[in-house]
């Protein structure tokens, strides 16, 4: 389990023995004891004890994130929370599930969108490189041979104007798999992608493409092997601009 710096974070220099008593003995020794219980029964169980109690503040959201991390799924926390509000009461159950769904939301995300493929994690890496959140999901090893990798843009996600810079070779195929998006080259007018559509982009060519305003989309992107290949961005598509489509 990992050291827990809670209590001194936020009661350090007002309530040092109490801080050292959260991180030392309830995390450092009784929730570390997994040969004795493991992380996911002592999450179900803290869980239980807040909302019996009807504590529905920060405390009950981070343990329910706690939970989550520990392996309780979406569909056993629903269970937990609908068993207990026959016996933590009704009230206390709605405000528990509240926070219940936004700790969750992402598994809502994984499971409605990103295709065949499954939406993998928020692109954060290129997050600078996009307009909105993007969600990346690597299928193979570029090191072992050519890099596929399964992109979902939210609605009215797009990415930066950029070139698939080669010497020989090179560029980019996307095939798209789920909602709708556009792609465009510079000086040419925008094309509508809907799954099924296949784009080949070529080498040296400055293109964008991402989302429709109203639909999350999704493709594989392709890297073509070719010489002194390199990926140059540039900027961002306007709001303007987007809009117009």
């Amino acid at each position: 389990m990992e050291k827990q710096t809670a209590g001194r974070d936020s009661l350090g220099n007002f309530a040092p023995k109490f801080a050292e008593i959260n991180d030392d003995v309830l995390f450092g020794e009784v929730w570390s004891r997994e040969d004795k219980l493991s992380l996911k029964i002592r999450s179900i169980i803290t869980v239980t004890s807040l909302v019996s109690k009807g504590i529905v503040d920060n405390s009950l959201f981070y343990h329910l994130s706690t939970a989550q991390k520990n392996g309780v799924t979406k569909t056993e926390m629903a269970e937990i929370l609908t068993h207990l509000s026959f016996y933590a009461g009704w009230p206390n159950a709605w405000a528990a599930f509240r926070m219940a769904k936004e700790v969750y939301k992402e598994d809502n995300l994984q499971t409605e969108h990103g295709g065949l493929f499954g939406l993998g994690e928020l692109n954060v890496n290129f997050a600078q490189y996009f307009s909105g959140k993007s969600y990346l999901n690597p299928l193979t090893n570029p090191e072992d041979t050519v890099f596929i990798a399964n992109v979902t843009f939210e609605p009215g996600c797009r990415n930066n104007w950029h070139i698939h810079c080669a010497q020989d070779g090179g560029g980019q195929i996307l095939l798209c798999l789920d909602g709708e998006g556009w792609y465009q080259e510079e000086g040419k007018s925008a094309q509508s992608l809907k799954p099924g559509d296949v784009v080949t982009i070529p080498a040296n060519v400055k293109h964008w493409h991402g989302a429709k305003k109203d639909n999350w989309f999704s493709h594989l992107a392709i890297e073509c092997p070719g010489i002194n290949t390199s990926n140059k961005w540039c900027e961002p598509v306007g709001d303007q601009e987007y809009n117009k489509l």
